[in-house]
């Protein structure tokens, strides 16, 4: 490197390597977001707001799906322009994998809950 290109690469002190960077403002705004998209789904459970299970856990299966996706963009930098966009290939890849997780968790505890306790055992029914 010659003397003209270091000392431009020093004074302006930019770094183009292909990774996102960010600022204490961006992280203090990843931490709020999170913080938010935590709380909220502890009122709705405790609140009872919603008028159905089935409702509230789609809501907080939402709000953990957005949160995931806040992390990964505040705090593991994921973006479309870092790393020639391979940051989004590993986003996609991640909501495919959480929304496989979380359904499939649903389905099966779905079905355990309908094939392991039976409604007329629970209610006294015969």
């Amino acid at each position: 490197m010659n003397t003209d290109t270091h000392a431009a690469h020093a004074d302006g002190h930019h770094h183009d390597d292909g990774h996102a960077h960010s600022t204490f403002s961006g992280y203090m705004l990843g931490f709020v977001l999170s913080v938010v998209l935590t709380a909220i789904p502890f009122w709705l459970v405790m609140s009872g707001t919603l008028p159905s299970k089935q409702i509230t856990a789609l809501v907080i299966m939402a709000f953990a799906v957005v949160q995931i996706v806040v992390h990964m963009i505040y705090f593991l930098h994921m973006n479309t322009k870092s790393e020639n966009g391979w940051s989004m290939m590993a986003l996609i890849f991640t909501i495919v994998m959480v929304v496989i997780a979380l359904s499939g968790s649903l389905w099966v505890m779905n079905h355990l809950n309908s094939n392991m306790m039976p409604m007329h055992e629970m209610t006294g029914m015969k």
